[in-house]
Protein backbone atom coordinates (compact mmCIF):
# COMPACT_ATOMS: atom_id res chain seq x y z
CA UNK A 1 0.00 0.00 0.00
CA UNK A 2 1.51 3.49 -1.01
CA UNK A 3 2.40 5.52 2.02
CA UNK A 4 0.20 8.50 -0.07
CA UNK A 5 -3.56 6.30 -0.06
CA UNK A 6 -2.85 5.65 3.86
CA UNK A 7 -2.16 9.43 4.29
CA UNK A 8 -5.50 9.81 2.59
CA UNK A 9 -7.43 6.88 4.48
CA UNK A 10 -6.03 8.77 7.83
CA UNK A 11 -7.27 12.23 7.31
CA UNK A 12 -10.69 10.60 6.12
CA UNK A 13 -10.81 8.79 9.09
CA UNK A 14 -10.19 11.86 11.58
CA UNK A 15 -12.95 13.12 9.72
CA UNK A 16 -15.40 10.69 10.06
CA UNK A 17 -14.46 10.43 13.81
CA UNK A 18 -13.41 13.47 15.20
CA UNK A 19 -11.50 14.16 18.28
CA UNK A 20 -12.86 16.93 20.28
CA UNK A 21 -8.90 18.93 20.18
CA UNK A 22 -6.15 18.24 18.33
CA UNK A 23 -2.64 19.50 18.85
CA UNK A 24 0.06 18.97 16.39
CA UNK A 25 3.57 18.66 17.21
CA UNK A 26 5.41 18.73 14.38
CA UNK A 27 3.37 16.27 12.17
CA UNK A 28 2.41 14.28 15.17
CA UNK A 29 -1.38 14.86 15.51
CA UNK A 30 -1.98 14.96 19.36
CA UNK A 31 -6.09 14.05 19.42
CA UNK A 32 -7.42 14.19 22.67
CA UNK A 33 -11.19 13.88 23.44
CA UNK A 34 -12.02 14.05 27.02
CA UNK A 35 -15.98 13.32 26.92
CA UNK A 36 -15.23 9.90 25.26
CA UNK A 37 -12.82 7.16 26.01
CA UNK A 38 -12.29 5.33 22.21
CA UNK A 39 -7.96 5.27 21.73
CA UNK A 40 -8.21 6.36 18.40
CA UNK A 41 -9.27 9.68 20.06
CA UNK A 42 -7.40 10.10 22.59
CA UNK A 43 -3.99 9.00 21.09
CA UNK A 44 -0.74 10.55 19.64
CA UNK A 45 -0.50 10.04 15.62
CA UNK A 46 2.57 10.31 13.84
CA UNK A 47 1.92 11.19 9.97
CA UNK A 48 5.35 11.46 8.64
CA UNK A 49 8.17 8.77 8.92
CA UNK A 50 10.79 11.02 9.00
CA UNK A 51 9.90 13.39 11.60
CA UNK A 52 11.36 11.37 14.51
CA UNK A 53 13.69 14.79 15.97
CA UNK A 54 13.64 14.60 20.03
CA UNK A 55 11.13 11.93 20.15
CA UNK A 56 10.93 11.43 24.29
CA UNK A 57 11.12 15.21 24.70
CA UNK A 58 7.92 15.23 22.37
CA UNK A 59 6.29 12.40 23.98
CA UNK A 60 6.53 14.01 27.61
CA UNK A 61 5.10 16.78 26.18
CA UNK A 62 1.99 14.91 24.69
CA UNK A 63 2.09 12.75 28.24
CA UNK A 64 1.53 15.92 30.36
CA UNK A 65 -1.84 16.86 27.72
CA UNK A 66 -3.03 14.12 28.48
CA UNK A 67 -1.84 13.65 32.25
CA UNK A 68 -3.79 17.53 32.76
CA UNK A 69 -7.54 15.63 30.98
CA UNK A 70 -7.13 12.43 33.27
CA UNK A 71 -5.74 10.16 30.30
CA UNK A 72 -3.15 7.82 30.05
CA UNK A 73 -0.54 8.44 27.24
CA UNK A 74 -0.98 6.46 24.35
CA UNK A 75 0.42 6.47 20.62
CA UNK A 76 -1.24 5.21 17.68
CA UNK A 77 1.10 2.92 15.21
CA UNK A 78 0.56 2.96 11.81
CA UNK A 79 2.77 2.54 8.75
CA UNK A 80 3.04 6.61 8.98
CA UNK A 81 5.18 6.50 12.05
CA UNK A 82 8.84 7.10 11.92
CA UNK A 83 10.72 3.56 12.00
CA UNK A 84 13.25 5.52 14.39
CA UNK A 85 10.02 5.97 16.83
CA UNK A 86 9.12 2.29 16.58
CA UNK A 87 12.47 1.25 17.49
CA UNK A 88 12.27 4.13 20.45
CA UNK A 89 8.99 2.58 21.97
CA UNK A 90 10.53 -1.03 21.65
CA UNK A 91 13.52 -0.15 23.69
CA UNK A 92 11.89 1.20 26.07
CA UNK A 93 9.11 -1.74 26.90
CA UNK A 94 5.86 0.00 25.32
CA UNK A 95 3.34 -2.39 25.21
CA UNK A 96 1.36 -3.08 21.51
CA UNK A 97 -2.05 -3.65 22.10
CA UNK A 98 -5.90 -2.98 20.32
CA UNK A 99 -3.87 -4.21 16.55
CA UNK A 100 -6.69 -3.37 13.82
CA UNK A 101 -7.21 -4.11 10.10
CA UNK A 102 -7.77 -1.42 7.72
CA UNK A 103 -9.84 -2.45 4.36
CA UNK A 104 -10.80 -1.05 1.28
CA UNK A 105 -12.78 -1.81 -1.88
CA UNK A 106 -13.94 -0.40 -5.37
CA UNK A 107 -17.52 -0.30 -4.67
CA UNK A 108 -18.43 -0.86 -8.33
CA UNK A 109 -16.57 -4.43 -7.96
CA UNK A 110 -18.55 -5.36 -5.15
CA UNK A 111 -22.01 -7.45 -5.15
CA UNK A 112 -24.51 -4.94 -3.43
CA UNK A 113 -27.33 -7.41 -3.89
CA UNK A 114 -29.25 -9.38 -2.11
CA UNK A 115 -29.99 -6.54 0.76
CA UNK A 116 -33.37 -4.41 1.45
CA UNK A 117 -32.98 -1.16 0.54
CA UNK A 118 -33.34 1.34 3.66
CA UNK A 119 -33.42 4.64 4.01
CA UNK A 120 -30.89 6.02 6.79
CA UNK A 121 -32.84 7.52 9.66
CA UNK A 122 -32.67 11.44 10.56
CA UNK A 123 -33.16 11.52 13.51
CA UNK A 124 -29.21 11.72 15.34
CA UNK A 125 -30.51 11.11 19.13
CA UNK A 126 -31.99 7.96 18.04
CA UNK A 127 -29.13 6.64 16.53
CA UNK A 128 -27.24 7.47 19.07
CA UNK A 129 -29.37 5.86 21.63
CA UNK A 130 -29.50 2.81 19.66
CA UNK A 131 -25.76 2.86 19.17
CA UNK A 132 -25.47 2.72 23.35
CA UNK A 133 -27.66 0.05 22.98
CA UNK A 134 -26.45 -2.55 20.78
CA UNK A 135 -22.46 -1.67 21.89
CA UNK A 136 -23.60 -2.30 25.29
CA UNK A 137 -22.16 1.43 26.87
CA UNK A 138 -22.75 3.16 29.73
CA UNK A 139 -25.29 5.50 29.74
CA UNK A 140 -22.86 8.05 30.87
CA UNK A 141 -21.13 7.82 27.59
CA UNK A 142 -24.67 9.63 25.65
CA UNK A 143 -22.55 13.23 25.70
CA UNK A 144 -19.38 12.22 24.99
CA UNK A 145 -20.91 10.03 21.75
CA UNK A 146 -23.41 13.04 20.98
CA UNK A 147 -20.40 15.09 20.58
CA UNK A 148 -18.43 12.93 18.88
CA UNK A 149 -21.78 12.28 16.18
CA UNK A 150 -21.91 16.51 16.07
CA UNK A 151 -18.38 17.10 15.44
CA UNK A 152 -18.50 14.88 12.42
CA UNK A 153 -18.24 17.00 9.04
CA UNK A 154 -18.81 15.18 6.08
CA UNK A 155 -22.35 13.92 5.27
CA UNK A 156 -23.23 11.18 7.83
CA UNK A 157 -26.01 8.34 7.37
CA UNK A 158 -27.46 6.75 10.30
CA UNK A 159 -28.93 2.97 10.04
CA UNK A 160 -30.62 1.13 12.60
CA UNK A 161 -31.96 -2.46 12.68
CA UNK A 162 -34.56 -3.34 14.92
CA UNK A 163 -36.61 -5.91 16.11
CA UNK A 164 -40.37 -6.84 15.58
CA UNK A 165 -40.97 -5.30 18.66
CA UNK A 166 -38.90 -1.97 17.74
CA UNK A 167 -35.93 -2.56 19.85
CA UNK A 168 -32.19 -1.92 17.93
CA UNK A 169 -30.21 -5.17 17.18
CA UNK A 170 -27.72 -3.50 14.74
CA UNK A 171 -26.59 -0.17 13.56
CA UNK A 172 -24.06 1.42 11.36
CA UNK A 173 -22.79 4.57 10.15
CA UNK A 174 -21.97 5.71 6.87
CA UNK A 175 -19.56 8.97 6.19
CA UNK A 176 -19.73 9.89 2.43
CA UNK A 177 -16.20 11.99 2.12
CA UNK A 178 -16.03 12.91 -1.83
CA UNK A 179 -15.77 10.03 -3.13
CA UNK A 180 -14.69 7.77 -0.12
CA UNK A 181 -17.20 5.67 1.77
CA UNK A 182 -16.23 5.00 4.95
CA UNK A 183 -18.55 2.50 7.12
CA UNK A 184 -18.17 2.65 11.15
CA UNK A 185 -19.57 2.18 14.23
CA UNK A 186 -20.65 -1.19 12.92
CA UNK A 187 -22.38 -3.53 16.03
CA UNK A 188 -24.53 -6.39 16.31
CA UNK A 189 -26.24 -7.57 19.58
CA UNK A 190 -24.94 -10.60 20.76
CA UNK A 191 -28.27 -12.58 20.77
CA UNK A 192 -29.12 -11.48 16.94
CA UNK A 193 -25.53 -12.30 15.84
CA UNK A 194 -24.75 -15.25 13.15
CA UNK A 195 -28.15 -14.35 11.06
CA UNK A 196 -26.50 -12.35 8.39
CA UNK A 197 -27.97 -9.02 9.67
CA UNK A 198 -24.32 -7.07 10.30
CA UNK A 199 -23.78 -7.98 6.48
CA UNK A 200 -27.59 -6.78 5.48
CA UNK A 201 -26.56 -3.48 6.82
CA UNK A 202 -23.18 -3.16 5.53
CA UNK A 203 -24.04 -3.50 2.23
CA UNK A 204 -27.21 -1.68 2.62
CA UNK A 205 -25.20 1.69 3.90
CA UNK A 206 -22.11 0.66 1.15
CA UNK A 207 -24.94 0.93 -1.74
CA UNK A 208 -26.30 4.29 0.12
CA UNK A 209 -22.84 6.14 -0.52
CA UNK A 210 -22.37 4.79 -4.05
CA UNK A 211 -25.36 6.42 -4.63
CA UNK A 212 -24.42 9.46 -3.29
CA UNK A 213 -20.97 9.19 -5.53
CA UNK A 214 -18.53 7.43 -3.54
CA UNK A 215 -16.10 5.12 -5.29
CA UNK A 216 -14.13 3.91 -2.38
CA UNK A 217 -14.99 1.97 0.80
CA UNK A 218 -13.07 1.47 3.56
CA UNK A 219 -13.31 0.75 7.15
CA UNK A 220 -11.67 -0.94 10.05
CA UNK A 221 -12.06 -3.83 12.00
CA UNK A 222 -10.45 -5.25 15.15
CA UNK A 223 -7.92 -7.96 13.55
CA UNK A 224 -9.28 -10.65 16.60
CA UNK A 225 -12.45 -10.11 14.89
CA UNK A 226 -12.66 -13.14 13.31
CA UNK A 227 -16.49 -12.58 11.91
CA UNK A 228 -15.91 -9.21 11.31
CA UNK A 229 -12.59 -10.01 9.18
CA UNK A 230 -14.60 -13.34 7.27
CA UNK A 231 -17.53 -10.70 6.60
CA UNK A 232 -15.44 -8.02 5.25
CA UNK A 233 -13.24 -10.46 3.22
CA UNK A 234 -16.27 -12.02 1.53
CA UNK A 235 -17.78 -8.53 0.56
CA UNK A 236 -14.58 -8.26 -1.43
CA UNK A 237 -12.53 -5.42 0.40
CA UNK A 238 -8.89 -5.96 0.99
CA UNK A 239 -6.48 -5.07 3.39
CA UNK A 240 -4.83 -2.24 3.05
CA UNK A 241 -2.53 -1.72 6.25
CA UNK A 242 -2.67 -2.49 9.88
CA UNK A 243 -2.54 -0.17 12.66
CA UNK A 244 -1.75 -0.67 16.46
CA UNK A 245 -1.42 0.99 20.24
CA UNK A 246 1.64 1.33 22.25
CA UNK A 247 1.41 2.07 25.95
CA UNK A 248 4.37 2.60 28.15
CA UNK A 249 5.17 0.27 30.56
CA UNK A 250 2.79 0.03 33.67
CA UNK A 251 0.53 2.01 31.78
CA UNK A 252 -3.07 -0.19 31.65
CA UNK A 253 -5.97 1.05 28.94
Amino acid sequence: MRLTVVRRLEAAGFRAWPATSTFFDGTWAVRITTSFPAKRLNSVNPLDRSDHADMAGRLARAGERFAAVGRPLIVRQSPLCPPALVDHLDAEGWSRFGEAVVYTAVLADLDLSGAIDRIPIHDGWRYLDASLVVHERPAALREGLAEVLNAIRPPASFFVRESEGGDPVAVALAITDNDLAGILDVAVLPKVRRQGIARDLVVTALRHTLHRGARTGWLQVEADNAAGLALYRNLGFAEAYRYCYRAPPGVIV
